[in-house]
């Protein structure tokens, strides 16, 4: 099964001289486990695009199938929420509980699940992000750090069990360490879960390092989806839409530039495996 967008459309203000359109027209895949990154320029639509993946916005035209079930129908939109679990920008901030496990708790208790089966399910989404929940159940969430927090906050959408998780910018304001912990997390929960996994993010070195696939948006059409690889190789096409390559491509473009027989790379660890062995270290 999968996330299918059968040409979504989505129009602000529409019928008014102000109407316009966020998404256009998209026709785009998501398979069950997938790993798919969202990039465009700042207004290419991707927000916007995540909200109707997420039954939040309802489209102007074209539908959203989640599983099968069509987020516009009224009759199948609650069960279609099910399988997705949205996490918006700074998801700490939706904090309010006075533990870290009645937080994660929130969620599930509100899908009508007995107790027994929340303590497993807060227990297993703890584990899953870091968070021992022998350690941190009991803390108030306001009492840790700033990754800490926002790893809690994950974990409360990964408690309701979702197919599929929906992350905008997840690791906005983190610093570097706090982005490598959640990019972690996320990986490694979709490797640990199955679910499948759509992450907008404006670094290309963090898209570069986790999707399968990659899908570009501007102006808020499709313009591309496709593999890393072919992704960023397509380094005009990038450039056109006001996009920076990962550090590794441009090192590796600088490289051959200075006559380097060095393949289109894009991940840190790959660039580095090339040239350790160039040199005879490996």
């Amino acid at each position: 099964m999968a996330i299918q967008l059968e040409k979504l459309t989505y129009e602000y203000m529409q019928g008014s001289a102000l109407s316009h359109k966020a998404v256009a027209e998209v026709d785009l895949t998501v398979e069950a486990g997938e790993f798919l990154g969202l990039i465009g320029h700042t207004g290419s639509g991707k927000s916007t695009l995540v909200q109707l993946m997420g039954g939040l916005l309802q489209p102007t035209a074209g539908r959203v199938l989640v599983e099968g079930l069509d987020m516009g129908d009224k009759k199948q939109r609650a069960q279609a929420r099910r399988h997705v679990g949205l996490v918006f920008q700074y998801p700490e901030y939706q904090l309010f509980e006075e533990t870290v496990a009645r937080d994660v708790a929130y969620g599930p208790r509100n899908m009508g699940l007995g107790e027994e089966e929340i303590q497993r399910r807060v227990d297993t989404a703890l584990g899953l992000v870091g968070l021992p929940p022998q350690q941190f159940g009991e803390k108030s969430p306001f009492s840790l750090s700033g990754g800490e927090r926002r790893r809690a906050a994950l974990a409360g959408v990964i408690a309701m069990e979702p197919k599929y998780l929906i992350l905008d910018e997840p690791m906005a304001g983190l610093d570097p360490q706090g982005r490598r912990d959640i990019l972690h997390t996320i990986d490694g929960l979709r490797e640990k879960t199955g679910c499948g996994v759509v992450m907008v993010s404006h670094s290309m070195e963090d898209v570069a390092q986790c999707a399968d696939r990659i899908a570009v948006l501007h102006q808020g059409r499709l313009v591309q989806a496709d593999t890393p690889g072919k992704i960023f190789q397509a380094e005009d096409t990038l450039q056109a839409l006001g996009l920076e390559l990962p550090a590794p491509c441009k090192l590796a473009a600088a490289l051959r530039k200075r006559g380097m027989d060095v393949p289109h790379l894009y991940t840190a660890e790959a660039l580095t495996a090339f040239l350790l062995e160039r040199r005879g270290h490996v």
